[in-house]
């Protein structure tokens, strides 16, 4: 079992979770991702990692509660606990194996749409950490959906807040600021995505028609994490390749992103059929975890 040392709700959906783990958090990387199982009979959800502290022993996921998984674990309280904590697991960022010294010359953007931002800030920590700065976007579809400002203001070297209704920061989409700073003198050598596949491709639209070499994490469409349901394969240039194993990021501008929606689509049928029985089952209306190891079912009855 793995204990939760803080549980708190971000946002509508979106919450934070610090996990107990010091063996995972020995060996985490900006970019890698863990698989959980809330309990005994849940399924194996792969969850990007948000941060870690070696020396504290932590990792911290943050997710949007969206199958029956990331309802059980919004549930879950702090001092209650998880069954399975495993990881890391895909390969860490490509830029922290690069020389320190070339990284502070080149001109990296980084563009986080959602919950993006949660995989999108260790890499922008670690990057300020060995004296690089970075510009960042962060984007949502409105004020309440923004999420870690406080944290990335804090270590990205310009940030750019974007709300598709404009009720905080600049109105409209992340591509738009992209677009609008580059017309403005930025100039940049690298652009990392991270978000909903939709946003992905945009930016990647934008990136290549802007000649700016561009990697997304192809973090969404992973199920199992292991390689072996091959739910997350996608075709990169002439390739085939596995979000969970091979990344889980790539060049985005290698992807085919409406083949990769394609296949994303064909499981909401049944993630949507997971719910309702759920639900059915349980009625959550006045729940509250209270059980010592966080309650099996995910509700009391």
């Amino acid at each position: 079992m793995y204990k939760i040392l803080e549980s708190k709700q971000l946002c509508e959906k979106i919450y934070l979770v610090v996990i107990d783990a010091p063996h995972v958090a020995a060996h985490c990387q900006p970019g890698q991702f863990v698989i959980i199982c809330v309990d005994e009979k849940g399924e194996r959800v792969p969850l990007t990692i948000c941060d870690f502290n070696r020396e504290k022993g932590t990792v911290s996921i943050v997710f949007q509660v969206m199958g029956v998984s990331t309802q059980k674990l919004a549930l879950y309280k702090t001092g209650g606990s998880i069954n399975d904590f495993t990881g890391p697991l895909g390969n860490p960022s490509e830029l922290i194996y690069e020389d320190i010294d070339k990284l502070k010359g080149k001109r990296i953007l980084f563009v986080a749409g959602g919950v993006g931002a949660a995989p999108v800030y260790p890499q922008v920590k670690w990057l300020k950490e060995h004296g690089v700065l970075v510009d960042v976007i962060v984007g949502a579809k409105t004020k309440d959906l923004v999420i870690l400002e406080d944290e990335m203001e804090a270590v990205a070297g310009n940030l750019y807040i974007t709300t598709d209704d404009g009720s905080y920061g600049r109105k409209g989409m992340v591509t738009e600021v992209l677009r609008s700073l580059v017309e403005n003198g930025h100039e940049y050598d690298l652009c990392v995505a991270i978000g909903p596949l939709i946003m992905m491709k945009f930016v990647c639209l934008v990136t290549k028609e802007l000649d700016i070499s561009t990697i997304v994490s192809m973090n969404p469409i992973m199920v199992d994490g292991t390689g072996m349901c091959g739910a997350c394969r996608l075709e990169v240039g002439n390739d085939t390749k596995f979000a969970c194993v091979d990344g889980p990021e790539f060049d985005g501008h290698k992807i085919d992103f409406d083949a990769v929606m394609k296949r994303q689509g064909m499981y909401k049928g049944l993630e949507a059929k997971a719910v309702e029985h759920y639900h059915h089952h349980h009625d959550h209306s006045n729940h509250v975890c209270t059980r010592p190891g966080g309650c099996i079912c995910g509700g009391e009855k």
